[in-house]
């Protein structure tokens, strides 16, 4: 299994409020959609709410939700109870990526748990006084390859800078 993130996150490191997205970088959305399309994507449950209705499950991926609660289940969706429970599912998956997507508990028990081989992570030039964060990591460990620059322009009202990180 290959296991990859992707975050997008302010210059505090914040990637939500109130259980939803900061911004709108379209270049950014086009960029996520792309890279997860025809992927494993898991998410906590709080972050699987936070999709419009319209959108969930993501489609053209195959949606994994992790959530303590034993009674939530979601149409479309495989519902794991811890990581270790869904790691061990996808262990032997070879021919797609799975990206944990957040929320940032999330992304904090995949770097914790060490499985992260690949994160995309879109940093934005501005601060939005988020309540939720990207748990923070040592850079030494990870080769960086920038991947896009967008600029402020009439649909982006921020401009960004997506960068993959590769584990050394």
């Amino acid at each position: 299994m290959k296991a990859a993130l992707i975050v997008a996150m302010d210059l505090e490191r914040g990637i939500g409020k109130n259980n939803d997205l900061m911004w709108h970088l379209p270049n950014d959305m086009k960029f996520f959609k792309e890279t997860t399309q025809n992927q494993i994507v898991v998410m906590g449950r709080k972050n699987f709410e936070s999709i419009p209705k319209r959108f969930r499950p993501l489609p053209n991926r195959e949606n994994i939700v992790l959530t303590r609660n034993t009674n939530f289940s979601a149409e479309g969706c495989k519902v794991f109870h811890t990581l270790n429970a869904c790691i061990d599912q996808l262990s032997d998956v070879t021919d797609k990526k799975v990206f944990i997507i957040g929320g940032g508990e999330i992304y904090k028990l995949a770097l914790d748990a060490g499985i992260v081989d690949e994160m995309y992570i879109t940093h934005v030039n501005k601060t939005y006084g988020a309540d939720t964060f990207f748990p923070e990591f040592n850079l030494k460990s990870w080769n960086v390859e920038t991947l896009q620059k967008q600029e402020i322009n009439d649909t982006h009202k921020a401009s960004f800078t997506t960068i993959k990180y590769t584990k050394r």
